[in-house]
């Protein structure tokens, strides 16, 4: 029954009620008794009970659906609020529930074209940096370098010193490039991606442990760069803000798919709101249909775990 039917069957009852009194041998005193005064106040109190019953009963629906609303986040799909109550309620969390689907389907394509975007120009800063930077670090090694044959014996230590900053710089442009474009993913897969993603991300300080298992189910090429890049925020995180000394890298297959545990020892995430990071790794998720958690780890620490179902 719809809300308004309730409330207009209640006050139709109670208004019959009253009018039955009234034309029956019911009859109150003038002045008013004590006994007519409470019979009187007693039924107005019931139906004003009646009402407000009626009401918080229709309205609750209501009150659930504002909740949902208030706690809705596109980055984490599939939460959607119960349909019940009256017909009208009923009606609009039906319609709410639908927005949310249409949402968050234009978000995940919206999400689609801007990583494809983003990873094509990743791809031609990339090339940019190793094929111009490169070449010309490269040009300006080779010239130091016949300077420093010919240098007198001055100066051949400050030309060494110019040669050593000029081989890190090209080391440098060279590790910003291989982030940008995982070249080792394209050439040899996910495993030994995750490998080499392992030992970039091993210092003094800091080491990474990998551990792919065989025997992973066929991915596409979107779900591995997912995988992969998952991986490595989750690595920088680990690097940057944790204070971990150790991190592990494991990529398994389970029952419905392959999941990605990123894992650390470091202070955990606490309270922390999400940075950009992290809303760039549920972005990824949200491309492909993944499950992305973060929760503390055994003994401290956070685990990241992407979970890729079936063939994606």
């Amino acid at each position: 029954m719809s809300l308004f039917w309730r409330i207009f069957s209640l006050n139709a009852a109670g208004l019959v009620v009253a009018a039955a009194l009234l034309l029956g041998p019911v009859t109150v005193s003038t002045p008013v008794t004590s006994a007519e005064a409470v019979v009187v106040v007693a039924g107005l109190a019931v139906l004003l009970a009646a009402n407000a019953l009626v009401l918080r009963i229709g309205l609750a629906p209501l009150k659930r659906l504002a909740q949902a609303m208030a706690a809705a986040d596109l980055l984490r799909p599939g939460a959607r609020a119960a349909v019940a109550g009256p017909t009208e309620a009923a009606a609009l969390i039906t319609t709410y529930n639908t927005m949310l689907d249409r949402l968050e389907a234009e978000r995940a394509a919206g999400a689609g074209r801007a990583l494809s975007a983003q990873e094509r120009e990743r791809h031609r800063i990339a090339r940019e940096l190793h094929d111009e930077v490169g070449q010309t670090l490269t040009a300006v090694l080779l010239q130091l370098k016949r300077v420093a044959d010919r240098a007198p014996e001055g100066l051949r230590e400050e030309v060494a010193q110019a040669q050593e900053a000029t081989r890190a710089g090209l080391d440098e442009i060279r590790r910003i490039a291989r982030r940008l474009r995982p070249g080792v993913l394209e050439e040899l897969g996910l495993a030994s991606a995750l490998r080499s993603l392992a030992g970039e991300f091993s210092a003094p300080g800091l080491t990474v442990r990998h551990h792919v298992t065989g025997g992973l189910p066929p991915l596409t090429e979107e779900s591995e760069l997912v995988l992969y890049r998952v991986a490595q925020e989750g690595l920088t995180n680990t690097a940057r803000h944790s204070a971990a000394d150790h991190a592990e890298i494991r990529l398994q297959p389970v029952a419905d798919g392959v999941e990605l545990l990123v894992r650390d020892n470091g202070k955990g995430v606490g309270d922390t709101p999400e940075g950009a990071g992290i809303r760039g790794m549920r972005e990824r998720a949200l491309l492909i249909g993944a499950d992305l958690t973060l929760a503390a780890a055994p003994g401290g620490g956070t685990d990241v775990r992407l979970l890729v179902r079936g063939n994606r």
